[in-house]
């Protein structure tokens, strides 16, 4: 019998560059850092209930530091080296995980803040009675 089938399955390679961006969005409730390359394509992405927390935990600072540390060391072993972080929302994270993306091994080129304001926009929900 011939062979039936000729073609070899090939591992996609991803060609990782040395520059990218990096997106921490802080919420209340999680923080979630993604790792992209230069164009916005996603390379790698952590967040602190992917780094094993859950409930109320998943919005402290340290749960932010440990996701960070993910992303950072996996951005880190694959080549990348200077990246640009973006930080978005009002969570307790937004420092510390710029902290760790440091430690991990990335030179941070620069830090931006693109947490939506509104310039008198919709009405806000009636204030929270506890």
């Amino acid at each position: 019998m011939a062979q039936k089938s000729s073609k070899a399955k090939k591992n996609k390679e991803r060609k990782i560059p040395t520059a990218g961006k990096v997106y921490i969005t802080a919420g209340m409730n999680n923080t979630i850092v993604t790792v992209t390359d230069s164009d916005g394509n996603t390379l790698f992405s952590a967040s602190s209930g992917s780094a094993g927390f859950k409930g109320s935990r998943r919005s402290t600072p340290y749960a932010a530091t440990k996701a960070a540390e993910m992303a950072g060391s996996q951005a880190s072993k694959a080549g990348l080296r200077d990246v640009s972080v973006f930080v978005k929302g009002p969570g307790l994270g937004r420092i510390s995980s710029i902290k760790a993306l440091k430690t991990s091994g990335l030179n941070v080129v620069s830090i931006s803040d693109l947490t939506p304001i509104p310039h008198n926009g919709c009405r806000p929900k009636k204030k929270r009675r506890v």
